[in-house]
């Protein structure tokens, strides 16, 4: 559980259990093909420095090379998505839905919202980018 100090989480089986010392602006909802896919909807991640998470049981995690600049973190044994993970960089996304209750987050932003689902619709108010958000100035 989370007391607005750090942010722990884990999959579904327990399998997989990590600490986020560090805590993160918001949770960005990613609609890319590949997000849709991995978690049966869009994704929905909170993004932080890699060196503040520490993975505390990983038994059953696994990582899928989902293109040629970054990979896919899942429990080998219940299916949760857990984490994206990109080869250059030294950020970390989590997916939000495994992080422990309460979280005191909110939603930011939509990204990729050109490729989303056509079952449902973006109307929420939130800031959308056709493609990935502009890199800060």
């Amino acid at each position: 559980m989370s007391d607005g100090g750090d942010l722990t989480g884990g999959c579904l089986c327990g399998g997989v259990r990590y600490r986020a010392t560090e805590r993160p602006m918001g949770v960005v909802n990613c609609h890319c093909g590949q997000c849709r896919r991995f978690h049966g909807h869009f994704g929905a991640y909170i993004t932080i420095p890699r060196k503040t998470v520490v993975i505390e049981a990983q038994d059953t995690l696994s990582w899928y090379r989902s293109s040629a600049k970054a990979q896919r973190g899942f429990c080998s044994r219940c299916g949760s998505s857990l984490f994206w993970s990109g080869d250059e960089g030294a950020l970390l996304d989590i997916a939000a839905g495994t992080l422990d209750q309460p979280t005191s987050l909110t939603t930011l932003r939509h990204i990729y919202a050109a490729d989303k689902g056509d079952y449902y619709t973006l109307d929420d108010g939130l800031e959308r980018f056709p493609q990935g958000a502009p890199e800060p100035p």
